[in-house]
Order: structure tokens, then C-alpha cells, then sequence
């Protein structure tokens, strides 16, 4: 396989090999995603509410498949993600939680979070796409634009170094293969936790694929990097910055650079799409009374910001980055569902005020 990968990669190079581990890797987890309702924002709002229900189950399913499937994957020598961004450079503990804060309180406010609100934009959803759009300029205008140095300032106020610093494995003395051991058993107990709470096969299934497909991608990255003669950067599945890269490449670029983040985004719109139509749920959905227009574009710039803050998105940080145990991706999901569920009490003790007067 090694040799293949290798004549693969001098044929017809990095970019394009990148890009297609891209586009598979999103096909996957965007079917997965639409068929299981894959969603954060979902499984905090029902924890809010007082419920230990299916939502949560179904986060709780992919985010220890991921954690279970990369760690394996890792502890069996197949792969090495140790020079990857979120365990190698330096992080910044002040940006996870501050932005983990501020994407959790947006992803309440738009009913969804980047990725989630990705796969919506392929059902028909039109409320989803703007909402995405307006996620993506500000994550770029806080990435190198108008609100860069507010960024930077914040992440600076409490960083941590990189290697051992960002490993929460190492900081606890804990090898792969004791990692991989834990969240298998976590699975267990979460398909265990589902199936009480009445979800079909296929919803656990495609919740394990959600989980699968973020390891298929640390997989991907991690072994074209390793047969390649070029540098390439090391990564899974994250909606923010691959959504801000393919947005200026379209509007700023006569040629696209081909990367696994530029295959990734157009392979989760077509994924969900085909598993919407195949379904017979794609459906147009607009802004209307009940859904205010205001309220989802203030979740978007918080979410904009909050993801590059925060060093990535729901997925990005949240499972991705909890995939391979990184302290600072960890303390930013965590960040989130504080941010979250706050907000979705509030607004809870809000509607209920109003109907009372």
C-alpha cells in the first residue's frame, strides 16, 4: 500500500491526492452526518432542557468512535499524528476557552454549528447557507482581516507550548493503546445508551460512520504525509478554516490550490445532498417569523470568530481534536458546551417569561 500511495503521489501529486482523500473523506462523514443528525448544538440544547436523550447519544456515539478508531489506529503503528498542529505548535489555553465560549453561545443563537449547518445548506435549507456564508467571512476577517489583532490578543493571553504541553495523554502518563482501550469502552456505553434511548441500527451506524470518517482523515493526511517528498500539514475534518480557504479560492483565485481542506467541503455539500434526496427530506427552508434572520447572523459572527479563536470548530476542535487527546481542542469542547447550554437556559427562561406576562 505504502509503495502505491508513493507512485500515487509522484504521479500526480500532493495537491491532488490531498485533495481527493478530501472529497472521500467528506462524502462519507457528510451522508453519515445528514442520515444520523449528527449535531452539538442539538445534544446541548436537550442536556439544557433536563433530557439525557437520543441527541446526546448520537454526539457521545461519533465523538468515541473517533477517539477509539484514530487512538487504535495510532497504538497499532499505522499511522503518527505527532507533528500535527494541535499537539506540535504552540496553543493557546485564554483562545479555547473564550472562543469555545463564544461558538457555543452562536451555534445556539443560528441552530446549528458549522458543520452542521454545511449539510443543512445541501438539503435546501437556505437559512443554513447564509447563516454558513456570514460564518465564513467573519472566521476569515478574524483569521488575517479587520479583526486579526483582537484575535491574536486574546490567544495571547494564556498560551501553552507545543508537544508534551498540548498532550493531554502525556500529561496524564497514558500511552495509545490505554487511550484506545478507555474509549472503546466509552463506545460501548454510548451505543449501549442509545439503543435505550430508541435509536434505530441505522442511526448508530451512521453516527459510528460520523466517528469514522474523522479517523479515515488523521489516517489519510498522516500517511500521504509520510510517503510524500513534500511538506504536508497533518489534519482530520474541521468546517471553519477549509470553509474560508474554499470561499476566497472561488472569489479571489483563477486556480483553486487543491488541498484535503478544498476536497473536504464540496464532498460534505454533495454527501448530505444525495442522502437528502435519497431520503426525500430535501426541502427549501427560509427565514420567517419564528426563525429571525438577526439572531442567526449574531450566531454566525460569534461562531466565526469564536472557531478561529478557538482553534477550530465543533468537529474541528471538538471531535477531531478530542480524537487525538489535545488538551487545548478538549478545553474548547468543553468551552462550547458551557457557552451552549447557558444560553440555550436562557433563552428557555426567556420564551418562558414572555408567555407568563
Amino acid at each position: 500500500m505504502t509503495t502505491m500511495l508513493e507512485e500515487l503521489l509522484i504521479a500526480q501529486g500532493e495537491p491532488l491526492v490531498l485533495a481527493t482523500a478530501g472529497v472521500l473523506t467528506g462524502l462519507v462523514f457528510g451522508f453519515a452526518a445528514q442520515r444520523s443528525r449528527f449535531c452539538l448544538r442539538a445534544a446541548t440544547a436537550e442536556v439544557a432542557g433536563g433530557q439525557f436523550g437520543p441527541k446526546l447519544a448520537i454526539w457521545l456515539v461519533a465523538f468515541f468512535a473517533a477517539m477509539a478508531l484514530t487512538q487504535a489506529g495510532l497504538a497499532l503503528g499505522l499511522f503518527d499524528v505527532s507533528s500535527t498542529r494541535q499537539l506540535a505548535a504552540e496553543g493557546s489555553v485564554s483562545g479555547a476557552l473564550i472562543g469555545g465560549l463564544m461558538f457555543g453561545i452562536g451555534m445556539i443563537l443560528a441552530r446549528g454549528c458549522a458543520s452542521r449547518l454545511l449539510v443543512l445548506s445541501a438539503t435546501g435549507n437556505l437559512r443554513a447557507l447564509i447563516t454558513g456564508l456570514v460564518v465564513t467571512l467573519v472566521a476569515q476577517a478574524a483569521f488575517t482581516g479587520v479583526l486579526a489583532p483582537l484575535r491574536e490578543w486574546i490567544a495571547a493571553l494564556w498560551t501553552v507550548q507545543g508537544g508534551a504541553g498540548r498532550s493531554l495523554l502525556a500529561n496524564l502518563g497514558l500511552g495509545n493503546g490505554a487511550a484506545a482501550i478507555v474509549a472503546f469502552g466509552a463506545l460501548a456505553g454510548a451505543l449501549a445508551f442509545g439503543r435505550r434511548r430508541d435509536l434505530s441500527t441505522g442511526v448508530l451506524l451512521g453516527a459510528l460512520v460520523v466517528g469514522g470518517a474523522v479517523a479515515m482523515g488523521w489516517a489519510a493526511t498522516a500517511l500521504i504525509a509520510a510517503n510524500s517528498f513534500a511538506l504536508v500539514p497533518i489534519g482530520s475534518i474541521t468546517f471553519t478554516g477549509p470553509a474560508t480557504d474554499t470561499l476566497m479560492a472561488l472569489v479571489a483565485e483563477r486556480r483553486v490550490a487543491l488541498s484535503f481542506g478544498i476536497g473536504l467541503v464540496p464532498g460534505v455539500f454533495i454527501g448530505a445532498g444525495v442522502a437528502a434526496l435519497a431520503s426525500g427530506e430535501w426541502q427549501l427552508a427560509r427565514f420567517g417569523a419564528d426563525t429571525p434572520m438577526e439572531r442567526y447572523l449574531i450566531g454566525a459572527v460569534l461562531m466565526g470568530f469564536g472557531a478561529m479563536l478557538a482553534g477550530g470548530c465543533a468537529v474541528g476542535a471538538g471531535v477531531s481534536g478530542g480524537a487525538v487527546f489535545s488538551t487545548t481542542a478538549i478545553l474548547a469542547v468543553f468551552a462550547m458546551w458551557v457557552g451552549a447550554m447557558t444560553t440555550a437556559r436562557l433563552m428557555t427562561w426567556r420564551a418562558g417569561s414572555a408567555q407568563t406576562v
